[in-house]
């Protein structure tokens, strides 16, 4: 929440180009507030898990949130019951109709697939189209991120020769509000099989990038005219969330390497560190505050 200070304090100045978020008296007696409505679209296997992570990240804010759940209609979920689907999420016919503030797409264990091969392909599209006209702004995670940069801006996937898998250290490249606060580099968990040209993000005029790094390629950027965000990875995930992906993996017998950066001395009998979790919590936090709330429309209908 903002620091309400005078106008004319020398502080004001200097704190608001380091985009720290100030605001004079004028302004704090004349905002009008209201609860914000977000729509996450969880496409994750195990919702209930996903739901618990997106909600630690994005409760750690004074702003009041509505959040509706969406499924496909196209797809069921095979691990998830039908009646926690029934009681708790909506389907893109419930919702099409409305505007929200904010919105969250997650990511999909359907990496290897070509776009069009994935079962709600179709489906998505429409609910792509949805967030240019309904939704503020958009967040998407992982194959959400490589999706949409393949529908919106063509920029297609490549896939990995070997599964990106750990924790790796990203570096800032270019600094907006979303990284406020960041230090110049911090971790986030990736686990994908595929990947974006790094080069052909650059290229797209549309596209600033944030945060990258050499193993995992572009780990953040942005469409400011759209209000799209894009996370390459998982800053979501819990301590836990990589190993039992890891154990899974070997119990299947799929050929899987250690998730990188993860176990200390590369050990699966040690507990993971945890290097990402305060830069994920600043991740949403300032999504939310400088993207959503900050600019959002008063009159939501008007989005």
């Amino acid at each position: 929440m903002p620091v309400i200070i005078p106008r004319t304090l020398p502080a004001f100045d200097v704190l608001a180009q380091e985009r720290v978020f100030v605001m004079d008296e004028n302004r704090a007696t004349t905002q009008d507030i209201r609860p914000l409505k977000l729509l996450i679209l969880n496409l994750m296997p195990k919702k209930i898990e996903t739901e618990i992570q997106l909600l630690r990240v994005l409760s750690n804010t004074p702003l009041q949130i509505y959040i509706d759940w969406l499924c496909t209609k196209s797809y069921t979920s095979k691990n998830t019951t039908e009646d926690h689907l029934a009681n708790f999420y909506k389907t893109f016919d419930e919702i099409k109709d409305k505007k929200y503030d904010g919105m969250i797409i997650t990511g999909a264990p359907v990496e290897t697939l070509p776009f069009e091969d994935v079962d709600y392909w179709q489906e998505l599209t429409e609910i792509f189209d949805f967030t240019e006209h309904n939704v503020h702004s958009t967040f998407f995670i992982c194959w959400a991120f490589q999706a949409a940069l393949y529908y919106f801006y063509g920029i297609d996937k490549k896939g990995l020769v070997q599964k990106l898998f750990g924790v790796f250290e990203q570096k800032i490249s270019h600094y907006t509000p979303l990284v406020q606060g960041f230090d110049d580099c911090f971790y986030v968990p990736h686990s994908r099989h595929s990947t974006n040209d790094p080069k052909a993000i650059k290229q797209c005029d549309d596209l600033t990038i944030i945060a990258e790094s050499p193993k995992t390629g572009v780990s953040l950027c942005i469409d400011e005219t759209r209000g799209f965000i894009f996370a390459s990875g998982h800053s979501e995930y819990e301590q836990h969330t990589l190993g039992d992906e890891y154990k899974r993996d070997q119990l299947r017998g799929d050929d899987i390497a250690l998730p990188q950066g993860y176990f200390p001395d590369n050990d699966p009998n040690n507990q993971a560190l945890v290097r990402w979790r305060a830069h994920a919590t600043l991740l949403f936090s300032n999504w939310l505050n400088y993207y959503v709330y900050q600019s959002t429309p008063f009159d939501i209908d008007s989005i």
